[in-house]
């Protein structure tokens, strides 16, 4: 197994690791998209990073893909727009570009992919959030496409989309087949997005309710086919679980080279921090889980790569990762101490950023079942 970078990879992750320092500032904690951007990341090929060159993307694999994001995670300390970003690619213009007719792909890709567009992906519900084989939105068939009726929660860029990718139960009763994938247009009748919640973390990627009421959705915005929606869903959750994940390894090696500056420039009792052992031993601990999540994030994009996407390894991934996060932010503000607490160090606002990690993309714990299952247990 090789685990170096081709040069072509290192000069492509400095590259948007230069650009994410240079042109984007920490989040300023107001709830929304700024367009200017919104259009710089698609500038910047970040938005279709891993869809064909035909539809406006950069071609690249999932790994690329994922060193792509893991700079931007490093460089950016608006993780909530890397994150948008993020949803967007992943969980919106993935399952466009993999199941998508050939039209919709050319009408709705390039838009994206440029950032001329927002996608944001509309499958949690009010009453199904892990569990998403009981949803409550329906799609009636009808003369030339379908009618959609329900109610989306927690939607990702719902209040700054131009598009939805949504989930609807189509024939009940029928198990894994009972949902359709649908990309529904924000213009459509009967299209509604809530205003933004007020959330812990991540501000520059609003989320809402999104409702259907009579929304009419032609057969040409089918995704896959009728009853293919759970397909749809999980191959949009093994890019989301490995790719998107990569923005928080970035965030990971953010807040070590953040603690590793302090403690080395900062003296108490007469010496520096860093000289202190329950120091070192906590910044130690910081790189150690890094490097174990980033080593399971790259076999589970590599494994995509070599068209083996994998449950288990997509699912050890996601927890890996977001489980360090969280924990090397927690560390980052004790390292920091008082400065650590105050908003505006960057440690705060990486630890509040982490809490969601480990509860979208499926919550820790559902990740674990996933694991135990997939271990026959």
């Amino acid at each position: 197994m090789e685990f170096g970078w081709t040069p072509e990879q290192r000069a492509r992750y400095d590259d948007a690791l230069t650009a994410a320092r240079r042109r984007f500032a920490p989040e300023s904690g107001t709830p929304g998209l700024a367009p200017g951007d919104w259009r710089a990341l698609g500038e910047l090929g970040l938005l279709g990073a891993s869809v064909e060159p035909k539809y406006g993307g950069g071609g690249h694999g999932a790994l690329d893909t994922a060193l792509i994001f893991e700079a931007f995670g490093r460089g950016c300390a608006d993780t909530g727009l890397v994150f948008a970003a993020a949803a967007h690619l992943f969980a919106c213009a993935m399952p466009i570009a993999e199941f998508g007719s050939v039209t919709l792909r050319e009408r709705l890709l390039p838009d994206m992919c440029a950032g001329r567009t927002v996608a944001a992906n509309a499958m949690t519900e009010p009453q199904a959030g892990s569990d998403v084989a009981t949803l409550a939105t329906t799609a009636t068939r009808v003369d030339g496409g379908y009618l959609l009726d329900g109610t989306k929660s927690f939607v990702s860029n719902g209040p700054a989309a131009d598009v939805f990718v949504t989930y609807a139960t189509t024939d009940p009763g029928a198990g894994h087949f009972a949902v359709t994938a649908f990309a529904v247009e924000r213009h459509a009748d009967g299209v509604r997005a809530g205003e933004p919640f007020g959330k812990l973390g991540m501000a520059s990627c609003p989320a809402s309710e999104v409702t259907f009421t009579g929304c009419f959705v032609p057969d040409d915005n089918v995704l896959g086919e009728r009853g293919q929606g759970s397909v749809v869903f999980q191959q949009s959750m093994l890019w989301e679980r490995t790719c998107l994940f990569a923005l928080y390894v970035g965030l990971q090696e953010r807040l070590i080279e953040q603690a590793v500056e302090q403690v080395t420039r900062r003296r108490q009792f007469g010496r520096p921090l860093a000289e202190f052992q329950s120091v070192s031993n906590r910044i130690v601990e910081m790189k150690l889980r890094l490097e174990s999540s980033r080593l399971l994030l790259y076999r589970a994009c590599w494994l995509i790569d070599r068209d083996e996407p994998d449950t288990l390894a997509s699912a050890l991934s996601k927890l890996a990762v977001s489980e360090a996060a969280l924990a090397g932010a927690v560390d980052a503000v004790q390292l920091l101490g008082g400065r650590g607490y105050l908003t505006g160090s960057g440690a705060e606002a990486a630890l509040r950023d982490a809490v969601g990690g480990t509860i979208f993309s499926g919550a820790s714990d559902i990740q674990r079942q996933i694991i135990a299952r997939e271990l026959g247990l």
